[in-house]
C-alpha cells in the first residue's frame, strides 16, 4: 500500500524513530499533529525540528481528500463527496444530534464512511454497485473521511449548517481547532466492508486509538450484508465495535430477490454465524431493514423479523427507502411505516423507524458520486 503516515500504528512510528534516533516523545507530538490538529502540511509541525519533517516528508505521503461537492439537508444531515488521489471518488454522511440509533443513549454526530470504491455485492435497491465495483480503500483513506470532516466544520467554525457552498479555510495546512465533531461512526457507505476486512480493521483501530482518534469502540459500528465467515472473525477480534446486519428481508424468498449475497450465504448461515457473535460477545446487534414498497414492506414480513430479532437479541432499525435515479423501487407511504413499525413493536421488539434523514440530498449510498461521474462522462 501508498506508504501514506496515517496507516501507522504509534507501535510502528517509534520503531522508525528508534532507527532514526528521534525520541520516543516525538512520536507523540506527531500523533497530535496528526489527529488532534488535523494537519495537512508538514511545515505545520513547528515543534518537530526541520531535519526530522524533511525525514517524514520523504519517507511518507500526508493524503488528505478533495471535497468535491457537499449536499446539506432541512434537518442538517451533511452529505459529502471526495476524490482520492488517483481520482475516484466516495461519499461520507454526516447525520446530527438524535435519538439513538445504535444502542447508546443518544447520538451527537454520527458519520457514515465509505469502506470500497463502488460495490461488487449488486444489491438491487442501491446505487453503490451500479456502476460496479472499482477498488478496496486504503487505510488512511478510510480515516481521512473522519478527519477532512473535522477539518471543513472548523473551517465553518461552526457544526454543520445546511449551505451547499464549500468554505475557503482560513488556515490551509494549518493546525486546526481541537474540538472533536465526530462522535460516533457507522460504517455502511459505499461498499461491503468486511469485502475489505484487514485495511478497514486497521483504520478502526487507528480511529478508535487514544493517540489517534480516540473514538470509543462502542461508538464503531460495522455494517454487512452478511458475509458470514468475516461475522465469524469479527466475533474474536479483541475491540468491543458493535456489529449491524443490512438484513432487509426475513425470508430467504424476499431477500433472495434483492440481494444476491443471500444466495452464497442465506439466513441459515448467516444466523449461525450471528449465534456464533452472540456466544462471543452477547451483545446487542443492529438490523438495518429498509422499507421498499411492494417488496418487504407487507406485515406478513414483520411476523418472521420479529422472530429473528427475538432470537438473536437484535433491534431493528427500519428505514424508508430513499429513491435512486434507474431503479425502480419506491418508498412506502409514511402510513405503510407506521404500520410495519406497530407490527414489530406488538411483538416485543426493540425497533425504531428512521424519520427523514437526508432523504432530500440524494442520501442513499452512492447516489452523489454515481450522479457526478455521469455529468463528468456526459462533459467530456
Amino acid at each position: 500500500m501508498p506508504n501514506d503516515i496515517k496507516t501507522l500504528t504509534r507501535e510502528e512510528l517509534e520503531a522508525r524513530f528508534k532507527d532514526w534516533g528521534e525520541p520516543a516523545y516525538r512520536v507523540k507530538q506527531l500523533m497530535d499533529w496528526l489527529y488532534v490538529r488535523r494537519v495537512t502540511d508538514w511545515e505545520a509541525m513547528s515543534n518537530l525540528a526541520k531535519p526530522l519533517r524533511e525525514k517524514l516528508r520523504q519517507e511518507f505521503s500526508l493524503d488528505t481528500l478533495k471535497l468535491v461537492r457537499k449536499q446539506g439537508s432541512r434537518d442538517t444531515t451533511q452529505k459529502f463527496l471526495w476524490q482520492l488521489a488517483d481520482g475516484a471518488f466516495i461519499e461520507s454522511v454526516l447525520i446530527p444530534a438524535n435519538p439513538s440509533l445504535y444502542g447508546e443513549a443518544s447520538d451527537r454526530h454520527t458519520l457514515c464512511i465509505s469502506t470500497q470504491v463502488g460495490c461488487a455485492y449488486g444489491c438491487k435497491f442501491c446505487a453503490s454497485g451500479l456502476d460496479g465495483w472499482k477498488r478496496n480503500l486504503l487505510p488512511h483513506e478510510i480515516v481521512e473521511q473522519v478527519l477532512s470532516v473535522e477539518r471543513f466544520c472548523a473551517s465553518e467554525n461552526q457544526t454543520p449548517s445546511a449551505s451547499s457552498e464549500l468554505p475557503t479555510p482560513k488556515n490551509p495546512g494549518n493546525a486546526f481547532p481541537t474540538e472533536r465533531v465526530v462522535d460516533n461512526i457507522v460504517v455502511m457507505g459505499m461498499g461491503e466492508p468486511m469485502a475489505n476486512y484487514d485495511y478497514l480493521l486497521k483504520a478502526l483501530r487507528l480511529l478508535n486509538s487514544p493517540w489517534g482518534g480516540r473514538i470509543g469502540a462502542r461508538k464503531i459500528t460495522v455494517s454487512t450484508s452478511g458475509l458470514a465467515p468475516q461475522i465469524r472473525r469479527f466475533a474474536d477480534e479483541p475491540e468491543q465495535f458493535s456489529l449491524a446486519i443490512s438484513l432487509h428481508g426475513a425470508t430467504d424468498e424476499v431477500r433472495g430477490k434483492i440481494m444476491p449475497v443471500n444466495k452464497k450465504y442465506p439466513l441459515a448461515e448467516l444466523t449461525a454465524a450471528l449465534d456464533y457473535y452472540q456466544s462471543r460477545r452477547g451483545r446487542m446487534i443492529t438490523f438495518e431493514y429498509i422499507l421498499i414498497a411492494g417488496v418487504n414492506d407487507s406485515l406478513d414480513q414483520a411476523r418472521p423479523l420479529g422472530t429473528l430479532a427475538k432470537r438473536l437479541n437484535a433491534k431493528v432499525n427500519l428505514i424508508p427507502y430513499n429513491k435512486v435515479e434507474d431503479l425502480p423501487w419506491t418508498r412506502p407511504d409514511e402510513e405503510a411505516c407506521e404500520q410495519f413499525l406497530r407490527a414489530l413493536k406488538a411483538q416485543k421488539v426493540v425497533c425504531t423507524l428512521r424519520r427523514e434523514k437526508g432523504h432530500d440530498i440524494d442520501a442513499a449510498c452512492g447516489q452523489l458520486r454515481l450522479k457526478t461521474e455521469r455529468e463528468l462522462a456526459t462533459a467530456v
